[in-house]
């Protein structure tokens, strides 16, 4: 058990580290490009909001796989451009990603999630017991996978309109809480000299 564990902080940890990676590549990238083709920040802002806009969309539409790829855009556009407008652009394409997981649920299709998962059965009760509260709680958290939720939710049939409220809900202060670390730890970096 006590190796689980490690194992488990040694992933969290690893993923940070690559997260982290790509964010300091993609702002090198960014300002390489800026500086290479003459661009200012401000005329890329439409579409730094839609890059992140489609990054968190796709992300947060897969099942049970992570693809975290979506924060390092995120952090690296909060880098640039308004946090609040990058967390705002974000936690709504999540939230609209996390729709996908509410409708495997609700159409009861079991997609890689059995009874057998570990945590299954004390999700499901706690979903039953406190309803959008526990969405809430499950979206505002970074490390659980909130994806079990969002099948959990379909299947009890829990409005989509709660579902879809209280999933933007947390995700937006995690979001904006991501940007303002994320773009200040980014904001360390030393530019490029050209």
């Amino acid at each position: 058990m006590e190796k689980l564990k490690q194992k488990r902080w040694l992933e969290l940890a690893l993923y940070v580290a690559i997260l982290v990676g790509i964010s300091f590549g993609l702002v090198y990238l960014l300002q390489y490009l800026g500086a290479y083709f003459n661009i200012s920040e401000g005329g890329l802002a439409t579409t730094a909001y839609l890059v992140v806009f489609i990054t968190t969309l796709v992300s947060n539409a897969s099942i049970i796989v992570p693809v975290p790829i979506f924060v390092a855009v995120m952090i690296t556009a909060a880098r640039y451009w308004d946090p609040v407008i990058v967390a705002l652009v974000a936690s709504s394409a999540g939230t609209l990603g996390e729709i996908t997981g509410y409708y495997a649920g609700y159409l009861g299709k079991k997609i890689i999630v059995s009874e057998a998962t570990p945590g299954y059965e004390k999700l499901v009760g706690w979903m039953k017991r406190y309803g959008t509260l526990a969405i809430f709680l499950l979206s505002l958290q970074p490390v659980l996978p909130f994806d079990i939720a969002g099948l959990i939710s379909g299947a009890s049939r829990i409005p989509l309109w709660k579902f879809v409220l209280a999933c933007w809900a947390g995700k937006f202060p995690k979001y904006l809480v991501g940007c303002y670390l994320g773009g200040a730890v980014l904001h360390l970096l030393p530019p490029l000299p050209f």
